[in-house]
């Protein structure tokens, strides 16, 4: 069975999560805390500008670029969705559930506009599509609340189960549940972790989703004078984890107890049997470093990607378009032609190429030459197994067979930004600045840091991390230099390695963990 861990660094101001299966990284997140206008989050807008042309409108959300809305974006029920705003707003006590309100007509679907929003109009949007380079968010008026096994669509009546769930009867019992404990003017879709669970787990989810929306509108009292939030996703921690988490993962390993709590929190609410796999790392080196998810970042974000038996792939980007080449190296097999080789190279490819799209969360057109095929029953062959290979991807995704010049072509839905981490490192000797400073001059730098430590500081158990080079440096030989000093300050001195520092990267940290200012 593949082992699939989670590893979260939780940093002052981000938060990233790497998805291992058998310790290989598959899915890297990387976050800010604060982030706004994430995918799933519903606002309270103001219409901007309204484009005839384009059929749709600039919707001011509090973005510093106006917001995309299209008509055919606003839903079927976008009337009662307004209507049912403005009796929030006017109505003294409190508003009636949504059961009891009587739905309005569906708006034409191939209407205008300008039928339907006004320059200075109050909408409830949802962020479909999170701002992209130059591009403020992308919204919709088809509200959706997501959990864990199910999302509610609000003036709906439709009930819908996950194409992967593949047993009639499960589709059947599901749907039958649903019908009997959804209330009227709610839609519901059943998502594919729901299978085999009990009518209680659903009604209780089904019902907080339910309390959610409509908790919204009890506090709003008047029409609004600047955009602003009207319902949040979850913390973006426990939003990965909701769409990704099941019952086949081994581990969750987290470096801050905080988040580690939250996390357990509500793994107890949904899934009490897994609440022992959540671990909390209080080890010295960074926790990306420890379970060796720096250095898989590091091989795998490059512009050239190597694969097996010195196989390799190029990928390119630009804005909307992804292009990636695959080249056999200097692979040869002397007992198989040059068919055999290059479906073999292209098999390997398209593995990688799967695991590439997922890590780097690419979307838009991706473009792959493959190595020319001649054999039809080869590219078919190729064609199916980039679809076995794709079918873990979550991510709606669309795959065309083989042109007649080797090309590939796939679209892979685009919600968020592209994953991009730069895997060049400063110069050792310049670091980056293009002057080459003395580096015998090394030394100095730290006596002059330890004499600054026990002056002003006060503490004489010290620990100095530096790149794994530096530290041989000072712990070489039968009497290393980390002694002399600590002998030279009559201080405790200790060493520790750090792969991602660079060359001369150096921090002190006391024996509690907490990091020295020098400043």
């Amino acid at each position: 069975m593949v082992s699939k861990d989670i590893i979260i660094d939780s940093g002052q101001d981000n938060i990233e999560i790497a998805l291992l299966e058998d310790k290989q990284l598959v899915e890297l997140k990387k976050e800010k805390k604060n982030l706004q206008f994430a995918v799933g989050d519903i606002y309270l807008g103001k219409v901007k500008k309204i484009m005839p042309g384009l059929n749709a409108a600039f919707v001011n959300v509090g973005y510093e670029r106006d917001a995309f809305l299209h008509y055919h974006d606003l839903g079927a029920q976008y009337r009662t969705l307004h209507r049912y705003y403005n009796l929030a707003v006017n109505k003294k006590g409190r508003i009636p559930p949504v059961y009891k309100f009587k739905n309005e007509n569906d708006i034409d679907k191939d209407g205008k506009i300008t039928d339907v929003l006004t320059t200075g109009h109050t909408v409830i949007v949802q962020v479909t599509k999170e701002p992209i380079s130059t591009k403020g968010p992308r919204l919709g008026s088809e509200i959706s609340l997501a959990g864990r096994n199910l999302v509610l669509l609000p003036f709906s009546d439709k009930i819908s189960i996950s194409s992967k769930i593949e047993s009639v009867e499960e589709k059947h019992r599901l749907k039958m549940l649903l019908r009997s404990i959804k209330p009227k003017n709610y839609g519901v879709i059943v998502r594919t972790v729901a299978e085999g669970k009990k009518v209680a787990a659903l009604d209780a989810e089904l019902r907080g989703l339910v309390k959610k929306f409509e908790s919204a509108f009890h506090g709003i009292r008047k029409e609004i004078t600047k955009p602003r939030l009207l319902i949040g996703e979850l913390n973006r921690t426990t939003t990965v984890l909701r769409d990704i988490l099941n019952v086949s993962f081994t581990n969750i390993t987290v470096n801050n107890q905080d988040v580690g709590n939250d996390i357990k929190q509500y793994i107890r609410e949904i899934a009490p049997e897994k609440e022992k796999i959540v671990k909390v790392y209080n080890g010295k080196i960074p926790i990306f470093d420890h379970f060796g998810v720096t250095k898989q970042v590091k091989a795998l974000f490059g512009r050239t990607i190597s694969f097996k038996h010195g196989s390799y792939l190029i990928i390119e980007h630009t804005e909307a378009l992804h292009v990636i080449d695959v080249n056999s190296g200097n692979r040869s097999k002397s007992d198989k032609d040059q068919e055999s080789n290059a479906f073999d190279v292209n098999i390997e490819a398209a593995r990688e190429i799967a695991r590439q799209l997922r890590l780097r969360d690419m979307g838009g057109i991706i473009v792959i030459d493959f190595i020319d095929l001649a054999s039809n029953e080869n590219k078919q062959a190729l064609f199916e197994k980039m679809k076995e290979v794709m079918s873990s991807d979550r991510t709606k995704h669309n795959i065309l067979p083989l042109t007649r010049f080797g090309l590939m072509q796939i679209t892979r839905q685009r919600v968020r930004p592209e994953m991009h981490v730069s895997t060049d490192e400063n110069c050792p000797t310049c670091n980056g600045t293009g002057t080459i400073g003395p580096t015998i001059l090394f030394t100095d730098t730290i006596e002059d840091d330890l004499r600054f430590i026990l002056d002003k500081v006060k503490t004489r158990k010290i620990i100095l991390k530096v790149n794994p080079y530096m530290a041989a440096y000072f712990t070489k030989g039968f009497n290393p230099l980390y002694r002399k000093l600590g002998r030279k300050f009559g201080c405790s001195l200790k060493i520790q390695s750090i792969p991602s520092y660079h060359f001369l990267e150096h921090r002190f940290f006391n024996f509690d963990g907490d990091e020295i200012d020098l400043r």
